[in-house]
């Protein structure tokens, strides 16, 4: 039991962005299907909405959870929440060109939810990158406390 608390102790951030990043996917693609069938919205709709619900919820989660960025004070808040923002906003549109390709361009109409999944796993691996390298940057001063 010592052996599996010690591992989650080294790799805490990369596990906790995993089940984050997880709950983001399912938010995210819970959303766009319901955009997409139910409401009957078009594709591209549907992404932009999926990804703005995902991004908030992804935002706050990653700060206080992931990356333990508790400070709220606001030239720490707006920093990171514009990097977020614009971070996000770059795999946004790799999301959604990704989807505008296979779904509406090469009519794969009968993957969409499978490559939906895939654009997914993609975006997750890109936004802990950014998050890690460039949001939530911790600098050497932080790093000493």
């Amino acid at each position: 039991m010592s052996k599996i608390i010690e591992l989650f102790k080294k790799y805490k951030e990369v596990i906790l962005y995993l089940i984050i990043g997880g709950l983001t996917t399912l938010i995210n693609i819970a959303t766009y299907w319901l955009c997409a069938f139910p409401l009957g919205l078009h594709t591209i709709p549907s992404n932009i909405i999926a990804w703005a619900v995902g991004v908030i919820f992804a935002y706050f989660t990653n700060k206080l959870f992931v990356f333990e960025s508790k400070s709220f004070a606001p030239q720490v808040f707006f920093k990171e929440f514009l990097l977020f923002i614009l971070a996000r906003v770059g795999t946004g549109l790799l999301d959604t060109g990704i989807m505008y390709l296979f779904v509406d361009v090469l009519g794969l109409h009968e993957y969409e939810m499978w490559i939906k999944i895939a654009s997914n796993i993609i975006v997750i691996i890109l936004n802990y990158v950014l998050s890690k390298l460039v949001v939530f940057r911790k600098n050497k001063n932080e790093a000493q406390d």
